[in-house]
Formats: structure tokens, sequence, C-alpha cells
């Protein structure tokens, strides 16, 4: 009898003191930066009808002004290295692919990459979209992201830090940005698609 009394205990207190301790807020208003560990960005275009070819970039720096009252009011900027961009070319001593894309005139020139909010529109309980503008290759244009706001915490079970989660895709029409190249035969939509993970920001530049 007391072993199925302590078995019972055993069960029902851990529930109970999670009641007590009340549901996770989730992620308090304030400025948060990707964490790095827990970010993609990669991207997507036709090539010759045959596949999708697929990269990525590495390096991406996402600076989030939060509101979690009233979202639509929170800013976003996502700045990126076209230098880091990663193939996964598969003979790099005969040549540096990722190079070539990352800084040559005819791909990205080796121009600073960035995406400033202008817009943000709730659409639906988790569900958004960031109006902004595009800037690459020393040219700004119009772009917009499909958002899926996955959750926050007050305190990340590990980290134990305030965390974001969010997915978002898009597309691009290259050719707008003077990106020409083999258009039709390769692509000339590029199809964006972000995981990321944020956290505060003096969290995230002390990492």
């Amino acid at each position: 009898m007391l072993r199925i009394a302590a078995f019972c205990a055993a069960l029902i207190l851990p529930a109970t003191a999670a009641l007590a301790a009340g549901p996770d807020a989730g992620a308090p208003a304030g400025v948060y930066r990707n964490d790095p560990s827990h970010t993609s960005l990669t991207w997507s275009l036709n090539h010759l009808g045959l596949s999708n070819y697929t990269a990525r970039f590495v390096k991406v720096d996402t600076h989030l002004e939060w509101d979690p009252k009233k979202p639509e009011a929170s800013v976003l900027t996502v700045d990126i290295d076209p230098l880091s961009v990663r193939t996964d070319y598969p003979w790099p001593e005969k040549e540096n692919f990722d190079a070539k894309v990352g800084g040559d005139a005819d791909f990205l020139a080796g121009k600073p990459i960035r995406f400033v909010s202008r817009t943000i529109r709730v659409t639906g309980d988790k569900t958004g979209t960031v109006e902004g503008e595009l800037t690459f290759r020393g040219e700004t244009r119009p772009a917009t992201l499909d958002v899926t706001f996955n959750g926050s915490m007050a305190a990340h079970p590990v980290s134990k830090l305030a965390t974001l989660g969010f997915s978002a895709t898009g597309t691009i029409r290259r050719s707008e940005w003077g990106l020409n190249f083999l258009v039709p035969q390769i692509g000339d939509d590029v199809k964006l698609v972000i995981e990321t993970e944020l956290v505060p920001d003096t969290a995230a530049q002390a990492k």
C-alpha cells in the first residue's frame, strides 16, 4: 500500500508543481538576435528543368525588435554575408565555386545582402507576412516573406534564455536585381526557406 501511495505521489506532485507555476508566458518584448546554431537559410532555383539546385548561407545576422502584444509593430532586419554561401561543390580542389557564386560580378558580386521589414501583417493565430525591402548586388527591391510563428519560451529548458521560433518562405525573381545569368535555362525564381530561433540580443552577442 505504501508503495502504491508513493508511486501516485511521484506522478501527481510534478504536475501539481507545474500548474502552480503557471504556463510559460512566452518571450517578453525586447531586442532579439538569431541563434546561429539554430538558424538556416537555404535557397533553390530550377536547374535546366532537371532538378532544383539548392545552397545556403551560413552567416546570417537577424535583428528583431519584438512586440508580443502587437506583433505587427515589430521590426525585422536581416543581414547576410554573400561570401558565406555554401554550395557543397564536390571538387573544391578544381574550383572555389562558393567564392565564385558569392563574389563574381555575374552572381552575388560580393555585396552585402540586407532585408528590412516595412509592414508586418498578422494573417492567423500563428501566421503572417513580412513585406520589406531586399538589397543585394547593390540594388533594392520589394520582397515578401510568409512567416509562421512557431512559439516562444520565457526560459528555454536548456539555455534558460527567452527564445522565439519562426519559419519563413519566400520567392524572388533574381532578374529584378540584375542577376540575369543563364535566364531562363536556369530558373529566374529563387525560393527561400528560413528556420530560426532568436534569443535576447545581449545573449547572442556573448556567444
